[in-house]
């Protein structure tokens, strides 16, 4: 095989911002796979450069040049931007490959403007694409592995594309490993909800933990797991024998399932600082947390109970929802979220908004059948610049006012002071100020405020929404040309438009 040079561009921006979070965060958010690929193509003899993109650089200059062969990394609100960048390479006789998140999703869109589209991803399935490194035209070629890789190369391995990125984090600089793949649970709006839950080896976890101790005094790692501690024991054993207690500062996302209070002593002695378990319903989705036959205002004051009880041995706590299930009627499920807020105020609430991602779950086939999918441009499909699904029990005009007002609560005043208050550490307090001025609070809603504006105001927008127009407003093409900038003229023709129901079409072209 001949050596080539290789571009690896890791999306973690969708264009350039100079927001608080992403000066401060966007840094630590850097992808895994792109430096697994990039170990990859180094092993095999190839020449390498890695470029994580957080909003701050300048892409321009940033982007490898003379390059055979570049590989693209994005998750589905970085889509369009990755079509341009591979539209500029291909000019140039570039071979591009498209992987990641959206590449799983929406892989019969990707192959319109990438010359191959990865979806799992093994080092056979990279020697693949470098043994035929050449153009795939007019379509390119789709390559997945029948399920992830039982092993990937650690933190020491992939330090020297781990390093730079981390130099860019001004603060807190956070290393990304990874203990599993998969998730055991079936939460049937989720990405992983069909992969199944593998550990990886735990001797190179225990080495990448010894090896950063050699480059930090004291290492944060932040866990990509999907559900981090499902073999608990297993896990912290690796920690606890890698170095004293209290060594590291992880952070990490698991369910409440996990995190009971004997767990929750030991990740405080292995030295846990941030927990994000997801809560997602108050009517559905208990297995996660144990309440699968508890709903409503019970399950609200149990959730809570157990969520202050995690403060005593973690100080920071995000708990997840997602606005607009089929499960969700009426004021209650905002109501209830509300008295959340108010009940476990040292707690940073997320919201998500429900959303379809193409083939990522199961459950897009019967949203799909009902046509209550809408073709939503990807740069808006990030959980909560827009909800590609018509809700089922709600107007839109409704929803938002619903989506405005349980915002607006908690992040009013009253609210910010109440978690202020109860964070028990400077670096609690701090992050949530931050999260709150910057995009994720008052952000959001002045976006949701305008969208629900536009709603009631105008016909066109609106009928966009019930889907009875396919003409995408100028209020979210502005926005897509003014975050891709330059790269707006490389945009290929018809990036804007997807097929919504492109899934259902291909595993049920008759119902379509």
């Amino acid at each position: 095989m001949a050596k080539l040079k290789i571009g690896i561009i890791d999306l973690v921006s969708k264009g350039p911002t100079s927001t608080l979070w992403a000066r401060v965060m966007h840094a630590n958010l850097a992808s895994i796979m792109p430096q697994v690929v990039a170990t990859w193509c180094e092993q095999e003899g190839h020449e390498v450069t890695l470029i994580c993109y957080t909003g701050q650089e300048d892409l321009q200059k940033e982007l490898p040049q003379g390059v055979d062969l570049v590989f693209i990394c994005s998750f589905t609100q970085a889509a369009l931007l990755a079509y341009a960048l591979s539209n500029y390479f291909r000019s140039q006789g570039t071979v591009t490959v498209l992987g990641g998140p959206h590449a799983r999703c929406y892989p019969d869109d990707a192959v319109k403007y990438f010359d191959y589209v990865l979806g799992f991803t093994h080092k056979a399935t990279i020697t693949e694409v470098l043994q035929n490194c050449g153009p795939q035209r007019p379509e390119g070629k789709h390559l997945s592995a029948g399920r992830q890789p039982v092993t990937l190369p650690g933190v020491k391995e992939r330090w020297k594309f781990i390093q730079p990125t981390l130099k860019k984090a001004p603060f807190l600089q956070m290393v990304p490993m990874l203990g599993s793949v998969g998730c055991p649970y079936t939460c049937s709006f989720c990405i992983d909800a069909t992969v199944d839950y593998q550990p990886l080896n735990f001797e190179i976890i225990k080495e990448d933990l010894r090896f950063l101790l050699t480059k930090f005094k004291k290492p944060t790692i932040g866990w990509h797991d999907p559900n981090f501690g499902v073999r608990f024991e297993a896990n912290m054993d690796a920690i606890a024998s890698a170095a004293p207690l209290k060594s590291f500062r992880f952070f990490a996302e698991s369910s409440l399932s996990i995190l009971t209070e004997e767990h929750l002593k030991v990740m405080q002695q292995n030295g846990f600082d941030a927990l994000l378990p997801g809560i997602e319903s108050w009517q559905e989705l208990g297995n996660k947390s144990r309440t699968s036959r508890i709903v409503g205002e019970e399950k609200v004051k149990r959730i809570s109970e157990h969520v202050n009880m995690m403060f005593r041995y973690v100080p920071y706590v995000q708990t997840n929802f997602v606005l607009g299930l089929d499960s969700d009627a009426g004021d209650e499920p905002f109501e209830l979220t509300k008295r959340f807020v108010d009940l476990s105020p040292a707690a940073f609430p997320g919201y998500s908004l429900l959303s379809a991602f193409g083939e990522a779950a199961p459950l897009n086939l019967e949203y799909q059948r009902t046509n209550r999918v809408l073709p939503f441009p990807f740069h808006f499909l990030n959980n909560h610049l827009a909800m590609n699904l018509k809700p089922k029990n709600y107007e839109w005009i409704e929803f938002y006012d619903k989506v405005i007002d349980l915002t607006a609560y908690t992040f009013s005043k009253k609210a910010i002071y109440q978690r202020f208050k109860a964070n028990s550490t400077t670096a609690s307090k701090w992050m949530n100020l931050m999260r709150v001025v910057s995009s994720e609070g008052y952000g959001r809603l002045r976006f949701y405020k305008q969208v629900r504006k536009n709603l009631a105001a105008d016909k066109t927008f609106r009928q966009y929404f019930e889907g009875e127009s396919q003409q995408l407003p100028a209020f979210y093409k502005s926005i897509i040309q003014k975050d891709l900038g330059i790269w707006w003229q490389w945009l290929p023709a018809g990036a804007l438009e997807h097929n919504p129901n492109a899934y259902l079409l291909k595993t049920s072209p008759s119902l379509v």
